[in-house]
């Protein structure tokens, strides 16, 4: 068939473009391939179904299944691109096994949302949810469905799965590069959010900086604002003695603020003070000078996210494993100026 006729392209087209047959293609597209038909052949098929513009007739296999094909993701208000990077990884997955996803954002971030549908349980086949917004699940009964939560504790999760980006190991790097350079007083600008993964940050923080003799560490709880932050930085800074040579944030927002209150009481990034954020949003290299931050990979965060979820639904186990993270070094680190 060739590509922009007007008629529907069927899963007898995929199979013979993709020289398999009918029985595989439903195989793959229904994803209960694996050990029936090989890698190779599965990527076959996919891409004669992507090239064709196949889509399957999900109300005939809805019918067949008893599914919705539909999955809720359970976000914090969208105040920054690293969310909707989740809801892109989810997507992409969840389009190549026939799912759609709906993005919720909890209002006002956390706390306690309305369910915005007449019965999540019959509307939905499961729910992703990131433990930022875990208390939206109550409401809208999400914690009753198969669940895989974001960015938490793998003992004491809600969850049937967890699905965590290398936290401990992205403090340990921009901690270890802090103390490299010679940097002993240190002030964290910590997210005032009650989760899971601000936790991880500031134990590990506390335990790596404790173990260095001489070395300090002051915390200054913020809300993940620029104008929070800004606050929270100049107040710390105020009244800390030793005064701090580097501020280690939760966010990249956070450093954003950072960078305000530090030119605000005349002191400069980083000849003054080094900062350092996690995310590595845009934000990231639209300050000056550019932050050094940790990068989370948030669009394969998503990605496992939802293959957790596909393998909940399917009775199997999720992959284990927590996602690596990198460390960013840009302009606003370098080694603290003599005393």
């Amino acid at each position: 068939m060739a590509r922009g006729s007007s008629t529907r392209p069927t899963s007898r087209d995929v199979a013979q473009a993709a020289g398999v047959s009918q029985a595989a293609v439903s195989l793959v597209l229904g994803d209960k391939w694996r050990g029936r038909v090989s890698e190779a052949t599965a990527e076959r098929v996919r891409e004669a179904a992507r090239d064709l513009g196949y889509r399957p007739n999900l109300a005939a296999r809805n019918l067949r299944l008893g599914r919705t094909r539909t999955v809720l993701l359970v976000v914090p208000a969208l105040t920054t691109e690293f969310f909707a990077g989740v809801y892109t990884g989810a997507a992409r997955v969840a389009a190549d096994h026939g799912f759609g996803v709906v993005l919720y954002p909890s209002p006002e971030g956390i706390g306690p949302a309305r369910d915005p549908f007449a019965s999540a349980q019959a509307a939905l086949d499961g729910v992703i949810a990131s433990s930022m917004a875990a208390d939206a699940l109550t409401a809208i009964r999400g914690d009753q469905l198969p669940l895989v939560m974001l960015d938490s504790d793998p003992e004491g999760s809600l969850g049937a799965a967890t699905v965590n980006l290398d936290i401990t190991d992205g403090t340990r790097q921009v901690t270890q590069h802090l103390l490299d350079l010679g940097h002993r007083h240190f002030l964290h600008l910590a997210a005032d959010v009650p989760s899971w993964t601000f936790d991880v940050r500031a134990r590990e923080l506390t335990r790596r900086i404790g173990a260095v003799p001489g070395a300090s560490l002051r915390t200054a709880p913020a809300p993940i604002s620029i104008e929070g932050a800004l606050a929270a930085t100049e107040t710390a800074l105020r009244h800390a003695r030793p005064h701090p040579t580097a501020i280690i944030c939760d966010d990249d927002k956070l450093a954003a603020g950072a960078y305000k209150a530090l030119r605000r009481l005349g002191l400069r990034v980083p000849d003054d003070v080094s900062v350092t954020g996690m995310d590595d949003l845009g934000l990231a290299t639209a300050i000056d000078p550019e932050l050094t931050t940790v990068r989370l990979d948030a669009e394969l965060f998503g990605e496992h996210g939802m293959r957790a979820l596909l393998a909940v639904l399917e009775g199997r186990t999720p992959q284990e494993g927590d996602i690596p993270v990198e460390l960013v070094v840009r302009g606003s680190t370098a080694p603290p100026k003599a005393s």
